[in-house]
């Protein structure tokens, strides 16, 4: 994914170190990510999440708040609240941008300031947390034992992850004020809660309360055995699925126009995994899928494979012809269904050039309803006639350049 590394200024005038993560093909909505405590713009978490999300055309504004990773200011005059001011202060910057952003992420304490925040900015339509507390506070206990040196002294060094941090007294009174309850209670976004049941950082208690707290429309998404951090790639990208997939209900995802010789648009496939072969696959109006290859063959099967999209677009156009005639001819027709199999299997053929015609697809077709058999055999006649099963047998030219 493009990423453009960017500075914009914070709630005191510091300048916040960001990062915003673009879509190849058409950009149809942005979203603003907020990271845990102590974390950045650049923990796994946030990538993975942002590399989902802008596959599928919305661009994600993930930034490290004040006095932490590359931004400016000093952490250990930071608070809570300074933190909501910094996501105001981003929604701004990306306005400024002609960006507005409809959805707003947080990861722990990030979900807890997006809360926050997202009840000031109207512009905001749908609203994700992940591991969030119910109660700012929560996060003090990550330094319970230096809470008397810093309200003696104002102001202590703590370790958190193994890095030092200095804690201000202003933080402690600040989170200690921090109810959310006005705030989700005044949410007009709809609500997507994503917690794990064994969180040992932040008990899944603080995803009921949140849950309970907000009005509808709110949904709740176990994280099974995810841990806080959502260090695991499948835990982290199959947070990002949910939350694109939920999404889409709430935030405008409008389809450019599609280009010139190009009646449906085109198809945007891009690389989701280095290691293995999950594709992105994006189409200008805005669906999204997933191509992969089986665990066999060095794949994680969480998609089709390409001979299995060959597949399903014959099985699909199969299905659709027979309805649109049998609609047409005004036929008793209840319910169409198709069985594909290809005797292809494409991580062996790739590595070989084969000349001659060996692609065989066999079609067993279902048809439910009152009909002839008359109807039937026409039936299964113009099923020979659907676009796809033509295209499959006559040749085809495809024309291939390398992108500057």
């Amino acid at each position: 994914m493009p990423t453009e590394r960017i500075t914009f200024s914070g709630h005191d005038g510091s300048q916040l170190a960001a990062r915003l993560d673009l879509p190849e093909g058409p950009h149809l909505a942005t979203a603003i990510f907020a990271h845990c405590f102590t974390c950045g713009k650049d923990i796994p978490a946030a990538r993975r999440i942002a590399a989902r999300l802008s596959a599928i055309g919305i661009a994600v504004l993930r930034f490290d708040f004040t006095g932490l990773g590359h931004s400016g200011g000093e952490f250990s005059n930071t608070s809570f609240t300074s933190n909501v001011d910094d996501l105001i202060a981003a929604n701004r910057y990306l306005e400024s941008r002609a960006m507005t952003p409809s959805l707003i992420i947080g990861h722990s304490l990030g979900g807890a300031a997006v809360l926050k925040a997202a009840a000031a900015l109207d512009n905001i339509k749908a609203v994700a947390t992940l591991g969030a507390p119910f109660d700012p506070e929560h996060v003090t206990h990550n330094f319970a034992e230096a809470l008397p040196e810093i309200i003696s002294n104002g102001v202590a060094e703590v370790s958190l992850g193994g890095r030092p941090f200095r804690i201000g007294k202003g933080f402690i009174e600040d989170v200690a004020k921090g109810q959310l309850t006005p705030s989700i209670a005044a949410l007009k976004a709809a609500l997507l809660v994503l917690h794990a049941p064994r969180d040992e950082i932040v008990s899944i208690d603080n995803a009921s309360q949140i849950f309970l707290a907000a009005k509808h429309p709110k949904s709740f998404v176990t994280l099974d055995s995810a841990d806080h951090l959502i260090t695991r790639a499948e835990d982290a990208e199959y947070a990002a699925d949910v939350i694109a997939t939920w999404a889409r209900r709430y935030i405008a995802l409008a389809p450019p126009a599609p280009p010139p010789g190009a009646p449906e648009g085109v198809l945007r496939v891009s690389e989701a995994d280095k290691n293995g072969y999950l594709t992105d696959i994006t189409s200008s109006d805005g669906h999204h899928l997933l191509a992969d290859e089986p665990l066999a063959y060095g794949g994680t099967n969480k998609g089709l494979s390409p001979y299995g999209f060959l597949s399903a677009g014959l099985g699909a156009c199969t299905s659709m012809t027979i309805r649109m005639y049998a609609r047409r001819k005004g036929w008793p027709l209840d319910h169409v269904s198709v069985d594909v199999n290809h005797n292809k299997v494409h991580a062996q053929d790739a590595e070989t050039a084969v000349g001659e015609k060996i692609d065989t697809w066999r079609r067993r077709i279902s048809l439910a309803g009152k009909l002839t058999q008359d109807q039937r055999a026409r039936l299964l006649e113009i099923a020979d006639k659907c676009p796809v099963h033509r295209t499959l047998e006559r040749s085809s030219t495809v024309i291939t350049e390398l992108a500057e």
